[in-house]
């Protein structure tokens, strides 16, 4: 059986909550993908119910020969994070409707804000195409397979949308803390 490492959020993750709740669920998400959008409506509304109690975690796994669009999708989330604007650009990137390509990355970029030339540059350029591979390299050594992949408090979470395991997982380690 192979031995996987437990993902540690450091100071490069894209991190929304209280840095000491006491659960931290980790996502490996690809823009793209049908589960991650699935997921954000579920995740988010975990996020609603317990907003003193989860710290939130996504990284990139964009899984390119499935999903065409999702590297460039993860560029520009990554620039809009240069422009401290990466949860507002996540949250277009997963929504059901959302298109992917070049045109709809940079409405979305003038919709929450962006400098355009600037975000233009960066995803062009792929200027954060190092941030998201180290992403993708840290998601293999976690034993990611597929997308999306949640770890709460470290522990794995196996399974597809609806997430019934992962917000059975939050619960029990938000009663596991006291709360």
């Amino acid at each position: 059986m192979e031995e996987f490492s437990t993902p540690v959020v450091t100071a490069d993750d894209h991190a929304r909550g209280p840095g000491d709740a006491p659960v931290t669920v980790v996502e490996y998400g690809d823009y793209e993908c049908p589960y991650c959008r699935g997921a954000f409506r579920d995740v988010h509304r975990m996020l609603d119910e317990y907003p003193a109690k989860i710290r939130f975690v996504f990284r990139n796994f964009p899984i390119q020969q499935v999903h065409p669009h999702a590297e460039q999708a993860a560029e520009a989330a990554e620039a809009a994070a240069a422009q401290g604007k990466f949860w507002q650009m996540y949250e277009q990137l997963l929504q059901p409707y959302a298109r992917l390509d070049t045109d709809a990355l940079v409405d979305y970029a003038q919709k929450i804000g962006l400098d355009i030339p600037r975000f233009r540059a960066d995803i062009t350029d792929q200027r954060y195409a190092r941030k998201i591979n180290d992403d993708v390299q840290e998601g293999l050594r976690n034993g990611v397979n597929q997308t999306p992949k949640f770890y709460v408090n470290g522990q794995r979470v196996d399974g597809k949308v609806p997430l019934e395991h992962l917000e059975e997982l939050i619960r029990d380690a938000i009663a596991a803390a006291g709360g």
